[in-house]
């Protein structure tokens, strides 16, 4: 089963889509710009979901707030993240019930 569990590639990037779509719908649209940025880093033992990095380089701010300029914080990431936990959980609750399976038919 290790050779199996070691490389979740596939299913870290499925539930790094679920979140992503949802930020998508969070995010507060101007130009389209902070939106078309948002994207998942998906390999073999983690995912990630990311808005901004150098165009457009103001996600932080909108995701943050910066109270000093009067700016509010509008976390759409933690959002779309609390909006899609029981999806995401059920994903890795499914595809470790089917790694247990196949080990349970590979035993002798």
């Amino acid at each position: 089963m290790s050779a199996d569990a070691s490389d979740l590639t596939r299913i870290h990037k499925a539930a790094g889509e679920r979140v992503a779509e949802s930020a998508r719908g969070k995010v507060p649209v101007l130009s389209g710009s902070l939106r078309g940025s948002i994207g998942i880093q998906a390999t073999r033992t983690k995912a990630a979901v990311t808005a901004g990095k150098a165009l457009p380089p103001y996600a932080g701010v909108i995701h943050f707030g910066w109270p000093r300029h009067n700016i509010e914080s509008q976390p759409f990431l933690y959002d779309a993240i609390d909006d899609k936990r029981f999806e995401v959980v059920g994903l890795y609750e499914t595809r470790i019930e089917d790694l247990v399976k196949k080990l349970d038919r590979e035993t002798p």
